[in-house]
């Protein structure tokens, strides 16, 4: 009979242990870690302060140059030409009577960028009717400056004559008129901002048949962006 075989006991498993604390490999991880970690405070660092001067400048442009500001429109000078035929009473529409009024108008621009208009028109009321008219050519008002236009309007006398309140102001030597202007345009702001602008001005005056001249003129405007 053979012999029974021995059973040995499995040998117990022996783990080593590997003692990764130790003094130089912590301070390495350490002084890595703390690396990281600065960089990562000065990126942060660097892009706050990049968003702020983007931020900054925004507002700055904003409000400076990308802000479109009203451009203004005024009367500076009018004058009439050929009272004279009035004053003598000369109302014959057949006779051929030359009547102009002839104004000078400036657009002001406080932009950073040009202001171009359509061509504008003006027109001229006597009693509520147009007795006279003008076409002011495109133009273009630069950036910052103001552009003088010389607009001269030509009364039609025979519609003047039709108005049949003519008499009882030539007795008083007054002719009470309003001349009307409209001027449309546009701002373009390196092509990125764009803004419509519509000037209106509406002045109202007397023409004094004796003096040949103009009187109590008041004038209105308004600005449409």
């Amino acid at each position: 009979m053979a012999a029974k075989e021995q059973v040995r006991p499995l040998a117990s498993h022996r783990y080593l242990h590997v003692d990764v604390e130790n003094d130089d490999f912590s301070l390495e991880v350490k002084k890595t870690r703390h690396r990281h970690h600065g960089k990562c405070i000065k990126c942060c660092g660097c892009c706050t302060a990049v968003l702020l001067v983007v931020a900054v400048a925004i507002i700055v442009l904003a409000t400076t140059v990308f802000h479109v500001k009203d451009p203004t429109i005024k009367m500076n000078t009018i004058t009439i030409e050929g009272l004279s035929f009035l004053r003598a009473g000369n109302l014959n529409p057949s006779v051929n009577n030359n009547l102009t009024l002839v104004s000078e108008v400036s657009v002001k621009n406080p932009n950073a960028a040009s202001f171009k208009f359509d061509e504008a028109a003006t027109s001229l009321f006597y009693d509520g009717k147009v007795v006279g008219e003008a076409k002011i050519p495109a133009g273009n008002a630069r950036a910052r400056r103001t552009l003088q236009l010389n607009v001269t309007v030509d009364v039609m006398v025979e519609k003047l004559l039709e108005v049949p309140r003519l008499k009882s102001d030539l007795v008083t030597g007054e002719l009470p008129v309003a001349i009307y202007t409209t001027i449309h345009g546009k701002v373009n702001l390196l092509r990125i901002v764009k803004k419509s602008a519509t000037l209106k001005m509406n002045c109202t005056m007397s023409f004094n048949i004796l003096r040949q001249d103009i009187e109590n003129l008041h004038c209105l405007r308004d600005i449409s962006l």
